[in-house]
């Protein structure tokens, strides 16, 4: 089955990249998106489940540009802590 759906140019260039860097295509990356939204009946509920999952789905490790995690979680809380809301 095919469906086609019209994506902001960033988004879709986000998705092909991630794509591209994992070695697939954007059609088998998608499927894989998808079809992990429905493999969880049990969903993660503490840290150490959440990181077990993660690191069956290969996850660890995808975001080699990050070197301290813990200084770039503060950094993500401090820039949620600042913006400003509608």
């Amino acid at each position: 089955m095919s469906i086609t759906i019209d994506l902001p140019q960033e988004l879709a260039g986000e998705l092909s990249a991630e794509a591209a860097r994992l070695g697939l295509s954007l059609s088998a990356y998608a499927e894989r998106i998808l079809t992990a939204r429905t493999l969880l009946p049990n969903r993660p509920t503490t840290g150490a489940e959440l990181v077990k999952y993660w690191e069956a789905e290969g996850l660890l490790g995808t975001r080699p540009e990050i070197q301290d995690s813990q200084a770039h979680a503060r950094e993500l809380r401090q820039r949620a802590e600042r913006r400003e809301r509608a």
